[in-house]
């Protein structure tokens, strides 16, 4: 079965669409207006490093299987797709044209697959035992996720790093770090076959490359477990949100690798955090394995990049790690210091507006 998709956020959705597409899928991006003219006009181009090859792999939306489309907010109908995936930064669905989309998909009971490092609220409500009612001032607005059914809402760990290479439109992205998409089941059956489906058809792609069929890698995994998106935590505390110092800011490589024993002592901490909420070993990611992917990562973490860039909202995973870990009786002196500086950035960009 073919299905058609919605995808909410063009940069790192085009990374997703394009394994759609190369599946034979249909996806339709939203994004602002002038963009998605330049996506309806000349499609996306998504670059991926591919092992053993000394130059990127370019594959180009047009000629693929799959239909691609790119649409602004407003007027999208989510109940004629199959699947909606949430692809923005959290503090995006908030924007004008976007709230009320969403207040459309939650409508139309569209299953939704979220690709951040900012779980959704409804998707934190299937966590057994935890509460969220002390989380939502993690989010930039909260309610933008009233409405939604907890079980028609699920989450991947948005492991593939991607970005827009500059000086070039916006419909090209560049994958840096070519890892899966993991997400957890939904809570129905039917729902649940939608993301098996997807799996294998995006296992079986092969493109020619111009020199023969070769596997393109950012494969989907679907998992039982609803605590295997949660493996990214680790690695968002360990490295990500650790970029940021109070008046500069370094690449993962160095957050992580500065000081590798502390790093480790970070990791194993929210690697608790998640294991009191359940999560079992086979769910996560072995330290190890993060800090040599980590070796490759030679540039500061978006949430880094957007603070001291001016941003007045970043996702706030940080603060949501506190809050779950204030709530399992846990502390750590590096959480509380990422947290306090990211508020203090945040502050002087509002300051400064």
């Amino acid at each position: 079965m073919k299905y058609d998709v919605l995808i909410l956020g063009a940069s790192y959705g085009s990374l997703f669409g394009t394994k759609l597409l190369l599946a034979g899928h249909s996806a339709t991006l939203v994004c602002t207006p002038p963009t998605a003219e330049l996506i309806n006009r000349d499609g996306t181009v998504v670059r991926f490093p591919i092992r053993g090859r000394d130059t990127l792999v370019e594959i180009s939306s047009p000629g693929l299987e799959g239909e691609l489309s790119a649409s602004a907010p407003q007027g999208v109908d989510p109940g004629a797709f199959n699947l909606v995936v949430l692809a923005m930064q959290e503090a995006q669905y908030g924007a004008d044209g976007v709230r009320e989309l969403m207040e459309r998909v939650a409508a139309a009971q569209v299953p939704c697959l979220a690709i951040m490092n900012m779980p959704p609220l409804p998707y934190l409500e299937r966590i057994p035992g935890l509460s969220t009612a002390g989380l939502t001032r993690c989010f930039t607005d909260p309610t933008v996720w009233e409405g939604f059914e907890p079980g028609l809402v699920t989450l991947a760990s948005p492991d593939p790093q991607a970005f827009r290479p500059p000086d070039e439109p916006k419909n090209v992205l560049q994958v840096g770090l070519p890892t899966n998409f993991k997400t957890a089941r939904f809570e129905a059956e039917s729902h649940t076959k939608m993301l098996h489906d997807l799996e294998a058809d995006i296992q079986g792609v092969r493109f020619d490359a111009g020199d023969g069929d070769i596997e393109i890698p950012v494969k989907l995994r679907v998992h039982d477990s609803i605590f295997v998106p949660l493996a990214k935590w680790p690695m968002l505390i360990a490295g990500n949100y650790r970029c940021i110092r109070s008046d500069d800011m370094i690449p993962i490589r160095d957050a992580v690798h500065g000081d590798v024993e502390l790093s480790k002592e970070i990791y194993d901490w929210t690697w608790q955090l998640c294991a009191r909420l359940g999560a079992a070993d086979e769910d996560m990611v072995p330290f190890e394995k993060y800090a040599r992917a980590a070796e490759g990562l030679g540039k500061p973490s978006s949430a880094a990049r957007a603070l001291f860039g001016g941003a007045k909202h970043i996702e706030r995973v940080d603060c949501l790690v506190r809050q779950i870990a204030e709530q399992q009786g846990l502390q750590s002196d590096v959480v509380d210091e990422i947290v306090t500086l990211v508020d203090q950035r945040l502050a002087s960009n509002r300051v400064a507006e």
